[in-house]
């Protein structure tokens, strides 16, 4: 088990253009407050530290959009952000910002003292700008094909459909997106951080030192940078949103956000030192601290490569020990997309199912990315809470302490002579903490989930076998042993589940009456305590820790889902370009008239046909129209359509057909009749 020390944890700053998603929570946040948690109930010194992340080009890029200033965009999703974690149950020590004055002076010092050390290599480069806009273009102002994979949708920083990252110049046919003008090249002036000079520190610190005990996919991603080769990489940009860079001549210049943002977590942890009266530095730079970075693998290079060169060229700082990125997390088959409003949001989830934080904490958890790309749906997630927290974390506790207030008036009876089941239940029990603490330690907290629920489970199977509610009749002295032993595991449940279920935790804790104890039992103390709940203890009643997902609630997400999609379809629907112009002498040899379908059949051996008999005003006769997939014959008789009586006759397969329905097609590929469907408007009508 985790022996005591100080770790600085760190949880990859959230980007304030938008609210927390979860895949944010499944990826990042959840594991690291377990971890965070863990550590704290095992007695170590922690420092959980995190913080929005404000600055860079898409945020400028959705204040233009939505009409109102950077500060602006910023205010709202920091304030949306930091509640939607608090509400949640994330334990951070602080949660800061660096847009705050503390971080814009620590990032300021952290460029100078490498600018002065002469770490930077200072270049004249050639950098894509709007003639239009009559401005350099930040990576994110630029769109175009990317050179790796052909996606015609990249970024001038990375292409998010092969993950590649790239400079602008890179692009084939950019674009700006602030004007959509083709940018030319102009020369301008900045500094790079040469990262092919500290090659031989990443093997060695990496490479070699980390191949054992670091997760494969980092470890596997941060080999391929290395071995492909390292190059400078720019710490400054031409920008007018971020932290001005402090040197002489780098007017209308701001650091550039990747550069700003991980030295967040520095200025965050100074924040927090200042606010409890602590020194900030022994959690950065004593070699004893353990830091430990929980990231999305979007930010492995970042966090593995750029940071830990950043650090080591400035001198002082201690390096992570480990950084678990996760994979990522789909949404109903389709990759999350905060763009494109496909994603479970976090604010959202609160408000639609109150007071079940831990729902989504486990589901997220059992369900987590953490060795591979995993899928979240709505079933899966009702699945979770119905068949496990429901069925058998709930289920326990609850016949527990029903059956304690039924019998012994909610006061933990004294137990009599152990059998060897008792026996064998307790040691059991007492092998759960180490277990749990080894899945955390090793970064498996999925595994870890499951272990806790195998405490529930144990609870169940004991109860189950031994029958207490049935021995009650025969053998009171044996149902107090049985009893006792039942609200062990507990009273073990309501600490193990901590870092897990911290509301459901202490909901538990309330009904097992812990604060009347002098102090709460801790992680270790399970083990090694012989009573956790002693005899004469009182409990209060009970109160259901989980309560069963109704399909209704599961459909209403669906529902929910599927209306974005449909959204997003049309928003992307392609126009028909307009056509070559008509003269009205072409429109008048057009004869549109109300028609009324008399008749309708399917088409022999043809999918998409259906055989028309339409009352046109003139005559009665046949058209072949292509709407068999939306329509069935049946539906349609009676129905008054618009027809196009005067288009030449055409046969299609064996049958003339004598004119043409006109319709329209909606942005979801339903077809519609251009219907007159009014009183009054009769067979023969002229439209003009």
């Amino acid at each position: 088990m985790s022996t005591t020390g100080r770790y600085t944890i760190t949880a990859a700053l959230p980007y304030t253009n938008g609210p927390i998603h979860i895949g944010h929570l499944a990826g990042v946040y959840i594991p690291a407050d377990i971890y965070s948690r863990f550590l704290r109930m095992t007695g170590n010194d922690v420092a959980f530290i995190c913080g929005s992340d404000e600055h860079g080009a898409a945020i400028p890029m959705r204040a233009k959009k939505e009409g109102v200033s950077p500060q602006v965009i910023i205010d709202k999703y920091h304030t949306i952000i930091k509640k939607s974690f608090n509400d949640f149950g994330i334990s951070f020590d602080n949660y800061s910002r660096t847009s705050a004055p503390i971080h814009h002076e620590t990032a300021s010092e952290f460029f100078k003292k490498l600018y002065d050390d002469g770490k930077f290599i200072e270049e004249t480069s050639e950098q894509l700008y709007d003639p239009e806009a009559e401005q350099f273009l930040a990576d994110r102002f630029v769109v175009g094909t990317c050179p790796k994979c052909g996606h015609e949708e990249a970024y001038g920083d990375q292409c998010e459909k092969c993950g590649s990252s790239l400079n602008a110049t890179d692009l084939i046919n950019p674009k700006s997106t602030i004007s959509g003008a083709e940018p030319i090249q102009k020369q301008t002036k900045h500094w790079f951080l040469p990262l092919d000079q500290y090659e031989g520190f990443l093997r060695e610190w990496v490479l070699d030192g980390h191949k054992k005990d670091w997760k494969t996919n980092v470890y596997g991603q941060i080999k391929s940078w290395v071995d492909d080769g390292l190059r400078p990489r720019a710490v400054t940009r031409d920008l007018d949103w971020g932290i001005p860079v402090p040197v002489a001549g780098a007017e209308g210049k701001v650091l550039y956000v990747w550069f700003d943002a991980p030295i967040g977590y520095i200025s965050s942890t100074k924040e927090w030192a200042a606010r409890e009266g602590k020194d900030w530095e022994p959690y950065w730079k004593d070699k004893n601290t353990k830091l430990v970075h929980f990231i999305g693998k979007d930010n492995i290079v970042f966090h593995c490569i750029i940071f830990p060169s950043m650090l080591k060229a400035e001198g002082s700082y201690i390096l992570p020990e480990n950084v678990p990125a996760n994979e990522f997390l789909n949404l109903e088959g389709n990759k999350l997309s905060t763009s494109k409003n496909w994603a479970v949001w976090l604010h959202e989830y609160l408000e639609e199912f109150p007071d079940q934080q831990d729902v989504l904490r486990y589901a997220l958890t059992a369900n987590a990315p953490e060795t591979k790309d995993n899928d979240f749906t709505w079933k899966d997630f009702q699945a979770r809470n119905n068949n496990e927290l429901v069925a058998i974390f709930g289920n326990f506790i609850n016949r527990v302490v029903v059956l304690t207030n039924k019998y012994y008036d909610g006061v933990v009876p004294l137990p009599g002579v152990f059998s060897e089941v008792d026996e064998q239940t307790l040691a059991e029990l007492k092998a759960y903490p180490a277990v749990i603490s080894s899945s955390i330690e090793r970064y498996r907290f999925r595994e870890a989930s499951q272990e806790l629920l195998n405490v529930a489970r144990l609870g169940n199977k004991y109860l189950a076998d031994e029958e207490p509610w049935k021995l009650i009749k025969t053998d009171e002295e044996r149902t107090k042993t049985i009893m006792y032993v039942a609200l062990q595991i507990a009273s073990a449940l309501a600490t193990l589940s901590e870092p897990f279920l911290p509301f459901t935790s202490k909901k538990l804790k309330s009904i097992l009456n812990f604060s009347k104890f002098d102090q709460e039992s801790t992680w270790n103390e399970i083990a090694t305590k012989e009573v956790l709940l002693p005899a004469g203890h009182q409990i209060e009643k009970g109160q259901l820790l989980f309560s069963k997902i109704e399909d209704i609630e599961i459909q209403r997400q669906l529902d929910k889902l599927e209306a974005t999609k449909k959204a997003n379809e049309a928003e992307n629907k392609v126009i028909e370009p307009q056509k070559d112009t008509a003269t009205f002498d072409d429109f008048t040899k057009l004869d549109i008239r109300v028609g009324t379908i008399i008749e309708a059949e399917k088409m022999p051996k043809a999918k998409k046909l259906l055989v028309l008999k339409v009352d046109t005003g003139i005559n009665t006769r046949t058209i072949v129209s292509g709407i068999a997939e939306h329509f069935s014959p049946e539906e349609i008789v009676g129905k008054k359509v618009t027809v196009l009586v005067n288009l030449a006759p055409r046969a299609l397969r064996g049958v003339e057909s004598e004119g043409m329905i006109l319709m329209t097609e909606t942005p979801d590929g339903k077809l519609v009749f251009l219907n007159p469907d009014e009183d009054g408007v009769n067979p023969g009508t002229v439209i003009s």
